[in-house]
Parts: structure tokens; sequence; C-alpha cells
């Protein structure tokens, strides 16, 4: 039963909260008694949901935002949005979808390199995966059991992946390229990599970053 409540009812975790992870327990309230504004409508939620996966992932196409939500029959949701949105076509003729203030950089554009966490949403969010790994990288980062490992970014698209490791006061970032690096984007990397590390580590003074090239 406490599965069922926590998975289907909007619920607010309120202080003092226990801790995040899965071990803690929480205190939990409905989302109507705590919230100023109560939670909305279905249809209104479906449009928000919508509105927010775009602006965080747009342009993207329905089947990216169903494959994102794990809902189906998106599509008369977003044509109830279609005043809000505007619209293109991919290389396949695809529908594509966006937010009318929405960003769209010149391809030309630099790409910085960047980590990307555990889970992160951007290697989730498209049932077309090419658009941010290839197909021959997606078995070193999607495992067994749902796990998806931290990965870099080099140019937009997963180049390999990172983990930290702490040993006595020096903390360490440990960058496992793909494929060998040009010495220009393996600095660029590592400078990322040391900001990262300083981000982590407020109380370490010793970083370390090892880029292990096989």
């Amino acid at each position: 039963m406490a599965y069922a409540v926590r998975m289907y009812l909007p619920l607010v975790q309120v202080p003092p909260g226990g801790t995040w992870n899965f071990t803690g327990s929480p205190a939990l309230t409905l989302a109507s008694l705590w919230l100023e504004n109560p939670p909305a409508g279905e249809e209104e939620s479906l449009q928000q949901l919508v509105l927010r996966y775009l602006a965080a992932f747009g342009p993207a196409t329905i089947k990216d935002m169903q494959t994102w939500s794990g809902l189906s029959r998106l599509r008369e949701v977003v044509n109830t949005c279609r005043p809000l949105l505007r619209t293109f076509r991919d290389e396949q003729g695809n529908e594509l979808f966006d937010l009318p203030d929405a960003p769209l950089p010149e391809e030309s554009a630099p790409v910085p390199p960047r980590f990307i966490p555990e889970f992160d949403n951007l290697l989730l969010a498209y049932a077309d995966r090419k658009r941010i790994i290839a197909d021959e990288y997606r078995s070193a980062v999607f495992l067994t059991v749902g796990r998806v490992r931290a990965t870099f970014l080099i140019g937009g698209f997963v180049a390999g992946t990172w983990k930290v490791e702490q040993e006595q006061k020096t903390t360490k970032l440990i960058i496992e390229p793909f494929k060998p690096l040009p010495t220009s984007i393996r600095n660029e990397l590592t400078e990322e990599g040391e900001r990262l590390l300083s981000w982590m580590s407020d109380d370490t003074k010793v970083f370390e970053v090892q880029v292990i090239e096989g």
C-alpha cells in the first residue's frame, strides 16, 4: 500500500525531511494540503509537462517526449499546445517542437567539454539517442539493471566516461575516453575536470586528473 501511495498520489516531502536516499524515512504529505496553489488538473498538468520538457530538451519530437516521460498518446496534448510552440523538420522529415523564445545556437558555435553525471536526463530524453551518443558506445554507458554511467561530452556528443575516487587527502578524477583525444581537446577536458573537482570537493586541497586511454 505504501508503494502505491508514493507512486500515484501527488506528495510533498516536508521538514524535518530525513534523507533523500533510499534508506531514509522522509515525512510526506499530500501536495494539495501543503502547497498554496493546488496541483493542476490532468490536462493542464500534461500541458505543463510538455512545455517544461521542451524548455530543457527542445527541439524534440512527440516520440522523444513519450520516451522521456514514459507516457503514451501525447500527440493530442502537444496539439493543444501548438499555438504556444514553433515547429521544425529534421533531416528525416520528423516534426520537431520547441518553445518560441528558446535559443538556437549557430552550427559553428563553440561547444566546450562538459561532464555529465550518472542517470542524467540528457542521455535519457530522446527516442533517438544517436543525437547525443553513437550506437557503438551505448553498451559502455547503459549498463545492466538500469544503470547509466557518468559521461563527458566533446562537441556535444558522449566521448567517454568518468568517475571520482577519494584517496586519503587526494581527490582523483579518472577520465576514460572511448578513443584517443587530440592534445588540445585533452587539455580543455583536463581544465574542465579541475573545475569539476574544485566544485565537488571543498575540503580537498589536492586534486588529480587522470586520463586513461586504451
